[in-house]
């Protein structure tokens, strides 16, 4: 059982979250299926078929003296067409559910083991000001020598936060592997992580 400190104007505790042991490979898969979600497949090449090139055969079969052709949209000419090459398409697979929520878990261990998480409870924001935002962050030890992922569903500490260049902002929804792991430190809600308390409670209390 990982402790996880609160920190903010209603935190001054602790949340017990029940957290796996790090699993480079899970990490790996989860990272890899993101990643390849996230490619747009648009790649394309023309075939033979659709080069504008004439038809016609380049030069008679016999007597040139040259090797025997046909029109000029085969691949082995400049501007013909391309053998086998790239057409749109999706590069998405499908992962089981609980792979992708133990890589989530896995994540948020990581950081918590490097003691690069911290969990708020009330940002204590007067405006939705930047200046506001890097006042708050320096007064809690962050600073731009880190790259810094803040996940909150506080509108007013989003827009305060969008516009500094080593804080990244996403909604809880919106939290992934991916993006945990290439930022240096992680800040969330502690809203968020207080669920995962309760369901480890559930599955204890049903088993």
């Amino acid at each position: 059982m990982a402790q996880i400190d609160v920190i903010g104007k209603n935190g001054g505790r602790k949340i017990d979250v029940e957290l796996p042991e790090v699993n480079k490979g899970v990490l790996h898969d989860v990272v890899t299926w993101q990643l390849a979600n996230r490619r747009r497949g648009t790649a394309s090449t023309k075939t033979r078929a659709e080069v504008a090139r004439t038809g016609k055969k380049m030069y008679s079969q016999k007597g040139t003296g040259n090797a025997r052709h046909g029109d000029r949209t085969v691949p082995t000419f400049v501007g013909g067409g391309v053998a086998f090459g790239p057409k749109p398409r999706s590069y998405g697979y499908t992962l089981p559910k609980k792979v992708r929520q133990l890589g989530l878990a896995m994540a948020l261990a990581s950081r918590q083991q490097e003691g690069k998480l911290l969990a708020v409870d009330g940002y204590d924001l007067t405006d939705a000001k930047t200046k506001s935002f890097i006042g708050w962050a320096s007064s809690n030890g962050l600073d731009g020598n880190e790259k810094v992922l803040l996940v909150t569903d506080n509108e007013q500490v989003r827009l305060a936060a969008r516009n500094v260049a080593w804080v990244s902002v996403l909604p809880v929804a919106g939290v992934n592997v991916y993006d945990i792991l290439r930022h240096d430190r992680l800040v969330i809600d502690a809203a968020a992580l207080e669920p995962m308390n309760e369901e480890g409670a559930e599955e204890e209390a049903s088993a």
